[in-house]
C-alpha cells in the first residue's frame, strides 16, 4: 500500500460516498470515494481519472494548484490500480459536462492519495468507456471472469438478477407461500436427462445424485401439509450445452396443494406481471393468452411460439390429395402433411433468392428435404411455381392459394413431411422468414400459455412410451381410461409459460392417487419391482392421504437472461460454465488424487478404454 496523504498515518477515513452518487448538491463537501482507475488523461500538467466502482463514475481530479504532492504522485496512477482519495466536490466547467453520466455535472478535486492496490496490465479492457464490438472473446473474458465482472454491463446484470430475488421472496411471501429447503444429495431418480452422481465414502459402492428438480420432494411437503412451498434452488442436469442451458441452473420451485390449472395460471401471471414492473417499469397485460399443443404446434410449428409476429402456418393437406405429384402424394399416404407458409410481399423475389433460401436455409440448416414456392408477383403476371404444371397441375397450385389467403405480392412457400418433424421444420422457417420481414418486435414482451400436452411420447430407441414431462404428472379425467389402451392420445394437465418463443417455465397438476400412479407406471413400461426401488418413499407417502396438489418451476437464469436482453445464460450467470461444461477460470472440472478416490472405492477409467 503507497499513499501521499496530510495525514500521519496511511490509513484512510472510511468511504464517504460511492462514485455514481456526487451531484451539484454536495459543491463544497470534502468527501472519500475509492475505487478502481477505470481511465487516467494527463492533459496540460493536470491528471484526471475516472475512479470507478459497483454504483458508477466519477472524474476526480489531480492539479498541482490543489496539491503539488498529490499530484506528483498521481503519476503513478494506471489502470485497474484500487485507490482512496480525499477532496472537495467541485463543479465541472460547462464545456465538460458529461450528461450520461449521473456524476456528470461535479468532479472532485483531490487532496490526498492512498494506493491500495496496484495492478498489472489487465488480459483485456475493463474500462466503463469500452465498446461492446470491442469485447475481448469471450472464452478469454470467462478465464479471467473476476475482471469481466468489473464491466458495468455485466455488473448491472447480475444487480438485476438481485432485484428479481427480491421481487420473488416478497411476492409468494405476500401470497402465503413458505420458502422451505429441499436436500441437495438425494437419492437418483432420472427424469429424462443424466444426474450428476455423488460417490459415498460411508457407503461403499452407493452414490447420491443431485437433483434435477426437487420434484418429489415438493409433492412430499403437500403430503406433509405444507401448503404453499417455493424454493429459489439449484438443479443439475448432466447434458449436452447451448446457449441456453446449463449443466448447474437456478429455478423457482412453486407446489401448492389443492392447486387447479387456474390458481397456477393466475399465482405466476401476477409473478410475472409484477417482475416486469417494478424490474423494468413496464406493464405486462394479463392474463395470458392460451393456446392448446395441438394448436400451437399446427398454427406455429412449435410449443413454444413466438407470438410477437403473426405469419400463421397454414394446412395444406387436402389441397394436395390425389395431386398426383410423388413428393405430395408419398408424404400423404405415410400419414404426413404438406404445409404452406405466406410470406407477404416477397412475391417479387428472384430465382437466385429462392435457390440459397432453399439450399442454404432449408435443406442445410432446416434438415428439410427441399422447398416448394408458389411466387404471386405484383404487377398482375401468373403465379410461378417452382413445380412445373405436367408434374404439379395448375388447379392444386390455384388451390393452395386461395387456402392459403396469399394475394398478390405474395410468396407461398410448401413443405411436407411427418408428423411432427414438418411443423418444426416449418416453425424454423417461420422464425427465419420473420427476421427476413423485419416482423419481429425486439421491443415486446410476448407471453402465452400452452396447455394439453401429450401426457406420453414414444421412444422409438427404447420401443416404449416414456413421460413428455415426468412421471408423476397427471392425466386429463376424461383422457384417464385411455390410458391403458391409447396411450398416445392422453391429453396431461400439464402447461407450460412461453415468451418471446422462449420457455421459461413448465408444470402440471400432480398425480395424487396411488391407483392412477400405478396405471402411469404400467403404460411407461416401469416394473413394480423397479418402480418401488426407484420411487418407493413416494408411493408410500400416497397411501396416507395425499391432497390434490400442483405446481411449476420457473428458470430463473432464463428471466434475467430476458428481462436484461441477453442472448445467453453465461451473461447471467456470475461464473458459468462453457459449452463444454467447463469452468476456464478454476478448472473445473479437475482430476483428483488416486487416494481420494481409493477412499470412495472407485477406480477411474482412461477414455480411451
Amino acid at each position: 500500500m503507497s499513499s501521499f496523504s496530510e495525514n500521519t498515518t496511511n490509513q484512510h477515513p472510511d468511504r464517504t460516498h460511492t462514485c455514481g452518487e456526487l451531484s451539484e448538491f454536495h459543491l463544497g463537501e470534502q468527501v472519500v470515494l475509492k475505487g478502481w482507475v477505470d481511465t487516467r488523461r494527463d492533459l496540460g500538467g493536470v491528471i484526471f481519472i475516472d475512479l470507478r466502482d459497483r454504483y458508477g463514475l466519477t472524474q476526480i481530479v489531480f492539479s498541482p494548484q490543489d496539491n503539488p504532492a498529490a499530484h506528483e504522485f498521481a503519476d503513478r496512477l494506471r489502470s485497474e490500480y484500487v485507490i482512496s482519495i480525499t477532496g472537495t466536490v467541485s463543479l465541472r466547467s460547462e464545456e465538460t459536462v458529461n450528461p450520461i453520466l449521473a456524476t456528470g455535472k461535479i468532479e472532485v478535486r483531490v487532496t490526498s492519495l492512498l494506493i491500495l492496490a496496484e495492478s498489472e496490465p489487465p488480459p483485456f479492457s475493463i474500462s466503463s468507456h469500452t465498446q461492446k464490438a470491442k469485447l475481448a472473446s469471450e472464452d478469454l473474458r470467462l478465464k479471467y471472469r473476476y475482471l469481466d465482472l468489473r464491466r458495468p454491463d455485466l455488473r448491472n446484470k447480475m444487480i438485476l438478477r438481485h432485484q428479481v430475488y427480491q421481487v420473488i421472496h416478497r411476492y409468494f411471501d405476500a401470497e402465503g407461500f413458505l420458502e422451505v429447503e429441499t436436500p441437495t444429495l438425494m437419492k437418483s431418480t432420472p427424469e429424462g436427462a443424466r444426474d450428476y452422481l455423488v460417490p459415498s465414502r460411508v457407503h461403499p459402492g452407493s452414490f447420491y445424485a443431485l437433483p434435477q428438480s426437487p420434484q418429489t420432494y415438493k409433492q412430499l411437503l403437500m403430503i406433509g401439509g405444507l401448503d404453499k412451498y417455493v424454493q429459489i434452488v439449484k438443479c443439475f442436469r448432466d447434458e449436452d450445452l447451448r446457449a441456453d442451458r446449463q449443466p448447474e441452473f437456478t429455478q423457482i420451485d412453486v407446489e401448492m396443494a389443492f392447486a387447479t390449472e387456474e390458481a397456477i395460471y393466475s399465482l405466476t401471471e401476477g409473478l410475472m406481471a409484477m417482475l416486469w414492473e417494478e424490474v423494468l417499469g413496464v406493464t405486462i397485460p394479463t392474463p395470458f393468452p392460451r393456446l392448446t399443443y395441438q394448436d400451437a404446434i399446427w398454427k406455429y410449428g412449435s410449443d413454444k411460439p413466438d407470438l410477437r409476429f403473426d405469419l400463421p402456418i397454414c394446412n395444406l393437406s387436402s389441397t394436395f390429395e390425389n395431386s398426383g405429384f410423388r413428393v405430395f402424394d408419398q408424404a400423404l399416404s405415410a400419414g404426413g402433411s404438406v404445409l404452406g407458409l405466406v410470406i407477404p410481399g416477397f412475391g417479387d423475389k428472384g430465382r437466385g433468392y429462392m435457390d440459397r433460401l432453399d439450399k442454404t436455409v432449408v435443406r442445410k440448416q432446416i434438415g428439410a428435404g427441399g422447398l416448394i414456392h408458389v411466387r404471386i408477383p405484383s404487377d398482375g403476371t401468373p403465379p410461378n411455381c417452382s413445380v412445373k404444371a405436367h408434374v404439379l397441375p395448375d388447379e392444386f397450385v390455384t388451390g393452395a392459394i386461395q387456402s392459403s389467403g396469399a394475394d398478390t405480392g405474395d410468396l407461398l412457400l410448401v413443405l411436407c413431411g411427418k408428423w411432427p418433424t414438418v411443423q418444426e421444420q416449418m416453425g424454423t422457417l417461420r422464425l427465419h422468414m420473420a427476421r427476413e420481414l423485419g416482423s419481429i418486435d425486439e421491443r415486446a414482451w410476448t407471453f402465452a400459455w400452452i396447455t394439453e400436452f401429450p401426457l406420453l411420447q414414444w421412444d422409438e430407441r427404447e420401443k416404449r412410451y416414456s413421460a413428455m414431462h415426468h412421471p408423476f404428472t397427471s392425466p386429463r379425467t376424461e383422457d384417464l381410461e385411455l390410458l391403458q389402451h391409447d396411450p398416445a392420445h392422453v391429453r396431461a394437465r400439464a402447461y407450460d409459460i412461453v415468451l418471446n418463443g422462449m420457455e421459461i417455465g413448465g408444470g402440471s397438476i400432480r398425480i395424487h392417487d396411488k391407483n392412477v400412479q400405478k396405471q402411469m407406471f404400467d403404460a411407461l413400461g416401469i416394473p413394480k419391482k423397479e418402480s418401488e426401488e426407484r420411487f418407493g418413499f413416494l408411493l408410500n407417502a400416497l397411501r396416507y392421504g395425499a391432497p390434490p396438489h400442483g405446481g411449476i418451476a420457473m428458470g430463473l437464469d432464463r428471466i434475467v437472461m430476458l428481462l436484461s436482453r441477453s442472448t445467453s445464460l453465461r451473461d447471467v450467470i456470475a461464473f458459468p460454465k462453457t459449452q463444454s461444461a467447463q469452468e476456464p477460470m478454476s478448472g473445473t472440472p479437475s482430476t483428483v488424487e488416486r487416494d481420494r478416490l481409493q477412499e470412495l472405492n472407485i477406480q477411474s477409467i482412461p477414455k480411451s478404454e
